[in-house]
C-alpha cells in the first residue's frame, strides 16, 4: 500500500526528530487526549499495523487512519462496583411473566411468595446468583442468597 509506505517514511523522520528532541529535554508525553477523525468527526482508536509495525489511530466508522506520533498509549479504566440489590426495580412483582417462588420467604416480613430472577451483569451471571423481591405490597424487600 503506497499510502502506508509514504506515511511510514514520514513517521520514521518524525520519530527520529522526536528521539533527538527527547534526548535533549524531557518535556513529558506530548499530546494526551482524544483524537477525532478528519473525515467524519468520530473518535479515533489506537490500532496496531502488525505488518508495518506501526501504531495508527483509526476511525471505526470510515476508513480514515492516521499515524500515531508516539508509541505510548494511555488507558484510563474506571472501575466501580454498584450495589446491585439497590438497583432492582420493585415493579417486577407486577410482571406476570416473572417466575415466582414460595420456597424463599421474605427475610423481613416472612411473606411466603417472592419473584426471582438472575442478574444480567457479568459478575452476577458468572456466580449464577438469584435475586428475590417480596410480593407483599407493603414490603417489596429485595435480597439475594
Amino acid at each position: 500500500d503506497t499510502w502506508i509506505a509514504s506515511k511510514l517514511s514520514i513517521f520514521k523522520e518524525k520519530t527520529d526528530e522526536l528521539d533527538n528532541q527527547h534526548s535533549m529535554a524531557s518535556d513529558g508525553p506530548g499530546f494526551v487526549g482524544i483524537r477525532f477523525c478528519q473525515e467524519c468527526n468520530n473518535m479515533l482508536y489506537p490500532k496496531e499495523d502488525k505488518e508495518n509495525k506501526v501504531l495508527l489511530y483509526a476511525c471505526r466508522n470510515c476508513d480514515f487512519r492516521q499515524l500515531a506520533d508516539s508509541s505510548c498509549i494511555y488507558v484510563n479504566r474506571i472501575m466501580h462496583e454498584v450495589n446491585e440489590i439497590s438497583n432492582i426495580v420493585t415493579d417486577v412483582v407486577q410482571d406476570p411473566t416473572m417466575p415466582r417462588s414460595e420456597d424463599h420467604p421474605c427475610p423481613r416480613c416472612r411473606h411466603r411468595e417472592s419473584v426471582f430472577f438472575q442478574s444480567d451483569t457479568k459478575k452476577a451471571a458468572a456466580e449464577m446468583r438469584l435475586y428475590y423481591v417480596c410480593t407483599n405490597p407493603t414490603c417489596n424487600h429485595r435480597w439475594t442468597e
